[in-house]
This record gives C-alpha cells, structure tokens and sequence, in this order.
C-alpha cells in the first residue's frame, strides 16, 4: 500500500532492504575482530589448566598479575623440559643388552705357524753375506767371535761400508748441559770405536737417507739384542723380495716336520681340515676348520676331550739363527672368514709343555647409522680391502698404509698383501725405500695418514675369551715311552728330548655365550611418551590441547594477516585516493582551465532547513576526478533544493 502512493506519486518503489545471514553463513568461517576477543575466547573455553583464571581475576590485577605470572613461568619451565627431552633423543644414546644363550656352537678357526719362514740349508747361499757382515758387526761392537776366522783376519768399517749399505753403528746420545764434559769425553771414545764405554751413553742404530741423501736420520735402539735384530730384518726383507716362493709342499711338512698328531673331536684330522700360507716372519702356518673347510667343524659339548688336540715339532736344527730367535710355535684363534694377524693376536707355545686354552665365545652387535660410527660390510670405507676377506679394522688399517706405502714410497711392504701392479721394497731397486718406510711409519703412528679415521669399527664383531693353563709335558715318568714312540713314527730325534716338542689343546670351556647389543635409549615412543608427562605435568593436558594451543597461533596469524591487509587497502585503494585528486585540481588556478569546464563540488551545498532528510535517498558521491560544463547558478539551487525536497512523506 505504501509502495503504491510512493509510485503514484512519482517516487518509484522503496529500496528492499538487504538479506540477513543466516546462521549456517555465520557458522562456516568466524574471526574475531581483535586479539583481545580472541584471548578471551581461548581462556574461557580451552582446556589447558589455569588460563581461565586470566579472564576471570581480570577485575583483580593483583591476582590477573599473579596467575600470568605463574601460568608464563609453567609454560617455560615445560619447554625447557622439552629441549632436554630433545636434546637427549638427537644425541642418540645407547643401551647395552646382555644375553645369555647356550646352543651347539662352531669351532673357530686355529692358525698354526712354526716360526720359521726358510730352512737354513734352503737359503743359505743368498743370507751368506748378511750372515758374515753381521757376524763381524757383532765382533766390532761387542767383541763377540761367534766362529774362529773373524779373530784372525777381523774386516775393517770402512769396508764394511763399502760393500754393505746401512751398517750398523754405535751412536753417542747427547748428554745434558750439566754433563758437556762427560759427554765429549764419551764423543771421543765412540770416534774411536772403544768398546770399554758407559753402555747408557750409546745406543745403536743404522742411518738411513733419502733419495739425493738430503735428508737422513737414525733408526735407534737403546737394546744391542733389538738393534741387531730389526737391522738384520731389515736386510732380510730385500732378499726375500728377491726370492720366489722356496717353502716346502704343505703335505710334505705337515706329515714329516711340524705336526706330529692331530686330533679333533677325538676324530683324527685329515688334510681336508686344513689350509696352508707362508708368512715372510712365521714361516709355514696352518689353519684348521678355515672358510675352506667343506664341513666346519662343530662342538656339542664343552670340555678338553671335544676340542682340537695337536701335538707339534719344536725343535730349531734348521732354523736361522739371525732371524728366528724365539721357539715354539705361534698360535691364534679367529674367525673363519678372517685373515690371521699372527702378530697381533697370536701367542707362543713353549716347549716341552702341555697348553690348554679353554674359549668363550663373545658376540657384539652395534647400532649404525647415527647411533655409532661403525660399518656393516666395509663398502663406505674409503679403503680398499687388500686381502679379499671379511671386513675387519685390522683388515682395513694394514690395506690403508699399503696404500700408503705404495703412493709415497713407490713399492709394496713385504709382510702386507700385493696389490696390482706393485712390486715389493728392495734397496737394489727403491735404494731409499727404508728411509720412506720407517718416516710412514712414524706418520701411521701418530695417524698422521689418517687410516685410524677413515677404518670404522665392524657392526657386528665376534670374538673368543681365552684362557691358557700350562703343564710339563711330557712327565718325568712317562717322558722314555713317549719319545720312543715319537722316534719310531715320527722320526724325532731323542737327543733333543723335551725342547723340541709341545702340545697343544684348545676347546669351549662352556657353550654358553654372551651376546652385547646395542639398542637405542630413547625411541621415538619413549620421546612422545615423556613429553606428554611434561605436558599433564604442567599443565594437565593432553593431545587435544595440544590442538588447541595450534589453532590459537593459526587464528592469531589469520588475523594479523587480516588487519595488513585492512591497513593496506586503506593506503592504496581507498576513495581518498580520489579526494586527493580533487585537491590537485582544486588547487589549480581558474584561469589555466576552459571557460566552458569547471571543477565539481566535493562536497554538497548545506541543505534548507526542514525534516531530516533520509540517507537512503541521498545522491551518490560525484566523480571528484572529473570535470564538466559548468552550470548556472540557479540551475544548482534547484536541483538541491529538489533533491532533498523528495524526502518529505
């Protein structure tokens, strides 16, 4: 009805007014317009304890004060909690377990040597000239005449020099201050080679040189006995270089000269059990139960009887004097995929006596990864395995100074695998090889070379607990009988007796074995775990106020993001923008625009008293950036007048 008058009238139809929204529209998204609504919104209704008494103490400041104090100190004291948690689980600890387990286990690997690398009688001819230099070497140092020709015709140094490089000799060592006097007078009897000297003001060595000899040092021995010894090695290692492989079949010397009797198992051995390598020091070694073995041997139950027993020659008719010093028999026990390091993990056998070494097996498992530095098979060492078994620490250290040895000194060591296209150190071809050899030396040492870095400990290591127990064997009762038989089968020679044989015994002491592993201290749930005590602890939470607490930072950045983006709006894209146009052109004179153009009013003429008018009906605002034909005076009265004259009912 009122929309009809309003038509009649002239007036057109009433403006409908907009829709209200619904309250599914209001549902789907909702910010709140400040950061004071949105705390107290959070406080009132999250289920984090203590952060309603912020809102509700807000007409007390004393107790507003207090809870955000004690709320902020609990918040910090829970996240300094969860940077030790942190920080205990990236620095990936470790825990040892222990096992016990008890099952048939597999006899490892026995490596064998008689520590004597040639026969005398074999290599006589090409050790005859070191022999006679280092007799008369002795003869000059110590006045010691091991045979009746060196006493009578006795070879000067100097042609020991000429036809010998590297001679051994008696060096003075330099005496403190407080002593110069003694020293010179010490100096002066070296010079003249007298034997009658302080035997701790010299000590003995051989000088080694570079390849122009612009460098030179002494290799030094404080001991007469390891001084003749590592010299007479070093000469030694030249002619073996030199010589082909001279060491006797291994059926030839395993049934004839080394093992007498050899029993496994009370099961006699057979050369099926065995394998057979020359060591340039140890002579001819012998591993039984080896990776070559078709059928290891197994050990069901513990005790002396189900073990390996051997019975072996000792004797040194034919050993070299020079270089064999120590008899017996050397001995270790080692995994069968293993290479035998018998100077690192092996020990001697005495003769005329019975060794009984009893085992436990010991089994380690490490953890990798960032847990430990180990490797599992070796293949991230950046290393090259030399002896084509099963990775070790060893395996790898002895394959880095190889390598090593052949990059700096031009030539392979004796006693460590061959690579290709190497060959081994001779003085006749590498004349400074020693002087590059014990310069390595002292650099792998101090690991200098770095092979102790780049070699990482194995994954997973076993090894076997020995203990030794000794007794004489033969017996004083029994010793007549034993060496008859000897002698009858073995051809063994009675006059030697009791040095020239031993026995050995080795077997499990108990199957039981113990296996260490590694496992991780805290895991991912022990870190979940601990982390929510903390939380309930501080604030009697859980995950869902964790949510919570995550949805609070979401909406604060939402509406941070909103108010730049209000504030932005404001500055480049609001109508005032066109306002200041206004002004622009306002400020121009008049007479600088067309008579015909005039600016538009950016505001409108005050309107005649009367009723209040409607601002549903108030007239857009003008385009302030344009310009149009001026009207009349008169014409604008109207209009207004008119315009605001529609308003009355």
């Amino acid at each position: 009805m009122k929309g009809e008058q309003r038509e009649e009238q002239g007036l057109g139809p009433e403006p409908a007014a907009p829709p209200q929204p619904t309250e599914e529209e209001e549902a789907l998204i909702e910010f709140y317009r400040s950061y004071r609504d949105l705390f107290q919104f959070f406080c009132t209704t999250t289920t984090i304890h203590g952060a309603i008494r912020l809102v509700c103490s807000q007409h007390n400041r004393m107790k507003t004060a207090f809870w955000a104090v004690l709320w902020l100190c609990a918040f910090g004291m829970m996240y300094w909690q969860f940077g030790q948690l942190f920080g205990e689980y990236f620095s990936y600890p470790v825990s040892l377990n222990i096992n016990l387990n008890s099952d048939k286990l597999v006899f490892p690997a026995v490596t064998i040597c008689n520590l004597n690398p040639y026969r005398y009688t074999q290599i006589k001819e090409e050790l005859e000239e070191l022999d006679r230099i280092t007799e008369q070497t002795l003869y000059d140092l110590y006045k010691y005449n091991s045979s009746n020709t060196l006493g009578a015709h006795p070879r000067g140094r100097r042609d020991l020099w000429e036809t010998w490089p590297h001679p051994l000799q008696r060096l003075a060592v330099p005496a403190p201050p407080s002593r110069a006097r003694a020293a010179r007078s010490t100096a002066s009897i070296v010079r003249d080679h007298n034997p009658q000297v302080n035997w701790k003001d010299w000590k003995i060595g051989f000088q080694l040189c570079n390849q122009n000899k612009s460098d030179c040092f002494y290799q030094t021995y404080s001991s007469g006995v390891d001084a003749v010894r590592e010299w007479y090695r070093f000469h030694y290692i030249n002619i073996v270089s030199c010589l082909g492989d001279t060491s006797p079949s291994p059926g030839e010397d395993m049934l004839d000269n080394f093992i007498f009797a050899c029993r496994f198992n009370q099961a006699p051995c057979n050369q099926a059990n065995y394998s057979h390598f020359h060591h340039p020091m140890y002579g001819n070694c012998y591993t039984f139960n080896g990776k070559n073995n078709s059928n290891l041997w197994m050990s069901s139950m513990p005790g002396i009887k189900n073990g390996l027993s051997l019975t072996l020659r000792t004797e040194q008719n034919d050993f070299i004097p020079l270089l064999s010093t120590v008899t017996g028999a050397r001995v270790m026990v080692h995994g069968q995929d293993e290479p035998a390091f018998m100077d690192d993990g092996g020990f001697n056998l005495r003769p005329g006596v019975e060794t009984s070494i009893s085992m436990r097996k010991e089994a380690l498992d490490r953890l990798g990864g960032n847990y430990g530095d180990c490797t599992k098979n070796g293949s991230d060492v950046p290393v090259e395995n030399l002896y084509l078994s099963k990775y070790t620490q060893q395996v790898c250290i002895r394959s880095c100074f190889q390598e090593n040895m052949i990059k700096e000194c031009g030539c392979a060591y004796i006693f460590y695998p061959l690579p290709k296209n190497a060959e081994f150190c001779d003085y006749r071809k590498h004349n400074s090889w020693g002087y590059c050899y014990y310069k390595l030396q002292d650099a792998f040492s101090s690991d200098r070379l770095g092979c102790f870095t780049k070699c990482r400990k194995p994954c997973s290591v076993t090894s076997y607990e020995l203990s030794a127990v000794y007794s004489r064997w033969p017996s004083v009762t029994s010793q007549d009988w034993i060496f008859q038989m000897l002698s009858r089968q073995n051809n063994y020679t009675i006059n030697n007796k009791r040095n020239g044989v031993a026995k050995l015994n080795i077997f499990f002491k108990e199957l039981k074995y113990k296996t260490n592993s590694e496992s991780p201290s805290v895991t991912t749930v022990t870190l979940l775990s601990n982390l929510g005590s903390q939380w309930s602890l501080w604030f009697g939470s859980s995950v869902l106020s964790v949510v919570e607490m995550a949805e609070l930072i979401f909406d604060l950045l939402v509406i941070t993001f909103l108010m730049l983006l209000r504030r932005f709006r404001s500055r480049y894209w609001s109508p005032g923008r066109g306002g200041r146009g206004a002004q622009e052109v306002a400020s121009t004179p008049a007479s600088s625009l067309p008579s015909h153009y005039c600016p538009r009013s950016t505001s409108p003429s005050p309107p005649p008293p009367g009723p209040a008018t409607s601002p549903a009906l108030t007239a857009p605002p003008p385009a302030y950036a344009t310009l149009g034909p001026c009207p009349s005076p008169s014409s604008l009265v109207r209009t207004d007048y008119s315009a605001y004259t529609l308003e009355e009912p």
